[in-house]
């Protein structure tokens, strides 16, 4: 009975619990532009239609069954039934008074305890008076339970044997196929391919059509479901409805799927109406120009609101604001308000533009490279010059450029000081941190007649701050030694101007001649960097060099040696019209060199050497680039035989006619080594097609060197090879195979060159 009344309590309890969260719990409210929707909060089942016909169900237990299943309740039981439920405080009372008697009872010894017995067995007891029960037939003792347990690594466990294999079937993984409906009208109507972005962001599509189970590919469906909402939402559809379900395969009424048979996950799309630009307003002062603003923001009434767009045109803004004179500009958050009944969207933007600035003072902090007089000289701006952030984006690569911050930033500064105009005078706050000041650099080559040449250089880019490099350098290789330093001031005085103090040793041994040189230069010069690519650039300089070399001696039929001493100067111009310094594919380059020299032994020897180099580049298409170049040198005022064989013209090598020795072409003394000459003339053809990072380059160069002082492009030798490019981020590696056309006995069948660079 007292089972009885606590089910009934137990479900009056579980009843009102769940009228309770029934009142707590309410759908969520569906909000709409511009129209409100609230739904009913507590859902009611809506009833049958009149003229429907429900079919019978039978019972799943009989009445008679039943009945028959509930215990008779007798007279007694009646009575014990309709008796009024007693107290929790009374029942305790009962309870406390009954244990009472009972423990004085026990405690008189009036009454006689009989061991507890389970299905007519006495059950023994411990030493405190509880009862033992017993574990299955076999009775245990006391000091069996007491006895203590025996280790773990003598516990034997056996493995548990299934009575039935498992289901290799039940691990195999689920096929399935996605597709999507509806999406087409929408599809249509941009200028983006919608169902392209979705494949390319698509879970399921990205599952290959294989899942572990049913859920991950629901999962997965869910997920590419709120993808195509935000999609379409980004195009103009905000009212978009996209539905999401799984298909099991068709099958006959009560047949089971087949084994192996792939789901079909549908994506159900109704894209809407496409909401449109009703009005747009930018909520900013007045700037100078007046239509700066609205000349840079690529909106218009009437189109879509696509979300790239919207970003892009604010971008816009954001940019071009502080290349005007607003370097505190900024845009605030966009509001659209869309009407559902029309599908106009009303786009509002606030743009605070900030006070109108120029350009003021340098000021510099942290750990400094330099002081802030030399940024001045890196700055392409001066005092009161209207504020661009583009100046101030090159001022920041100009100081990244030097090479020796590990982190740096330039930043203006508000200075409350009047510039006229209404403009205010901003400072330009650069942050430094210098980085480590000194690089170890290696490279290496290989050309046939010029053999394996290797260069290791250290250099302290800082040494004389500011921008005072010192570096050594030594060569090494079967061909060329040497040894030098060069003390290179960068950006001397003036942005992007170098002047350079060399000294070097070094000894040639080549067919053409042999050389012991040393050589001290001074150099001024404008040129490009891998990062600052100039359209003009110019060379100046003098050097002086002390040379022993050897020459053949046609009077005597024998090579002698000769010590030259030679004074000249140089000047150089050049125009560059390329799209890159090392891996050019359009464009063309102009080169002119005229360097004045006179020989210092015995009376003094005036001559030029004159050289100009042409090349050009032309796009097939993206992948494909024809190259060419021409060369042609001179040298007036001395006759060869006054020159020092190292001042002579020579062809022939990797970055001369590829398929032949370096310096092998042009005349040749009777032990037929090379022995230059005063003119040269040089041509070279190349087709690229690059794939990736690789490349394959054809080429076809020709030249040859004359006596005379001026070329006469007669008997041209011609060499073809073909050659590999592997591209990095500092300039193509080159290795390049040629052979000379109409070889003649004595020349190699077949030349190699290696180096990094394209060979022009």
């Amino acid at each position: 009975m007292r089972q009885l009344l606590i089910a009934a309590s137990s479900f009056l309890c579980l009843a009102w619990a769940g009228a309770a969260y029934a009142q707590q719990v309410e759908p969520p409210q569906v909000v709409r532009t511009v129209e409100t929707t609230k739904t009913n909060p507590i859902a009611a089942p809506s009833p049958p239609p009149p003229d429907a016909v429900l079919p019978e169900v039978a019972p799943i237990i009989e009445d008679e069954e039943f009945e028959k299943a509930i215990p008779p309740i007798n007279a007694e039981d009646d009575a014990e039934l309709d008796r009024p439920l007693e107290s929790i405080a009374d029942f305790e009372k009962r309870e406390a008074a009954e244990a009472a008697k009972r423990a004085q009872a026990t405690a008189d010894g009036t009454v006689e305890t009989q061991p507890p017995q389970v299905d007519g067995v006495p059950v023994p007891a411990l030493a405190d008076g509880d009862a033992v029960e017993a574990i299955g037939d076999a009775p245990i003792s006391d000091s069996e339970l007491a006895a203590p347990l025996p280790p773990l690594e003598n516990f034997d466990v056996e493995p548990v044997q299934f009575a039935e294999a498992e289901d290799e079937k039940d691990n195999v993984s689920v096929a399935y196929l996605v597709k999507v409906n509806g999406l087409d009208p929408a599809d249509d109507s941009t200028d983006v391919d919608l169902a392209d972005l979705f494949g390319d962001l698509s879970a399921l599509y990205d599952g290959d059509g294989k899942a572990d189970n049913t859920a991950m590919v629901r999962a997965r469906l869910t997920a590419d479901g709120e993808l195509m909402q935000r999609i379409l939402a980004s195009e103009g559809y905000y009212d978009a409805v996209v539905d999401t379900r799984i298909d099991r395969g068709a099958r006959e009424e009560g047949q089971a799927r087949q084994p192996g048979q792939p789901l079909t996950a549908i994506i159900d799309v109704k894209p809407g109406k496409r909401y449109t630009l009703a009005d747009i307003i930018v909520d900013a002062a007045p700037t100078i120009p007046p239509t700066l603003i609205a000349d840079n923001f690529p909106l218009s009434v009437g189109e879509p609101i696509v979300a790239q767009r919207i970003q892009g045109a604010e971008a816009a803004i954001a940019l071009k604001l502080p290349q005007e004179g607003y370097p505190f500009a900024k845009v605030g958050q966009r509001d659209i308000l869309l009407d559902g009944a029309t599908g106009d969207g009303v786009y509002t933007l606030p743009v605070d533009i900030g006070k109108r600035s120029r350009f003021g003072g340098i000021e510099t902090t942290g750990d400094l490279a330099f002081d802030a007089k030399h940024v001045e000289v890196l700055a392409r701006f001066k005092r009161g010059d209207l504020y661009d952030s583009r100046k101030v984006d090159d001022l920041r690569q100009a100081l990244v450029a030097t090479g020796l911050f590990s982190t740096v930033a330039a930043e203006p500064q508000p200075t409350g000081e009047s510039a006229g105009d209404d403009t205010e005078y901003v400072t330009m706050l650069v942050t430094q941190q210098k980085g480590p000041p000194r690089t170890i650099a290696a490279s290496a080559g290989y050309g046939t007649g010029e053999g394996i040449r290797l260069e290791g250089s250290w250099t302290h880019r800082n040494f004389l701050p500011p921008e005072g490099a010192l570096t050594f350098r030594g060569v090494i290789g079967t061909k060329e030694q040497g040894i030098g330093a060069t003390l290179r001031r960068s950006n001397a005085g003036q942005r992007d101007r170098t002047l350079e103090l060399v000294t070097e040793v070094t000894r040639n041994d080549y067919n053409a001649f042999e050389a012991i040189t040393g050589r001290v230069a001074a150099r001024v010069s404008y040129d490009s960097t891998p990062i600052w690519q100039k359209k003009f650039t110019y060379a100046y300089g003098v050097e002086l060099l002390a040379s022993r070399e050897d020459d053949y001696d046609f009077a005597a039929g024998e090579r002698k040696y000769d010590f030259y001493t030679i004074l000249g100067l140089t000047g150089q111009v050049g125009m560059d019209r390329t799209d890159s310094l090392l891996d050019p594919t359009k464009g063309f380059r102009i080169t002119s060199l005229i360097q004045p020299e006179g020989s210092l032994a015995g009376r003094f020897s005036p001559y030029a050497r004159l050289r100009t180099d042409i090349s050009g580049y032309y796009p097939v298409t993206d992948s494909i680039v024809l190259a060419g170049r021409v060369r042609v040198g001179s040298i007036l005022g001395a006759a060869r035989e006054r020159l020092a064989p190292s001042r002579r013209f020579y062809a022939g090598g990797g970055g001369s006619v590829r398929g032949f020795g370096y310096q092998e072409l042009g005349p040749k003394d009777p032990n037929d080594d090379p022995i230059g000459g005063r003119s040269v003339n040089e041509m070279a053809v190349e087709a690229r097609y690059r794939f990736g990072n690789f490349g394959v380059v054809g080429f076809v160069d020709a030249g040859q060197v004359y006596r005379s002082s001026a070329p006469t492009f007669q008997n041209l030798r011609f060499g073809a090879g073909i050659g590999a490019r592997y591209y990095t981020n500092f300039g193509p590696m080159r290795f390049d195979i040629a052979t000379p056309i109409g070889r003649k006995p004595g020349e190699s069948r077949v030349s190699v060159y290696v180096s990094i660079g394209q060979a022009f």
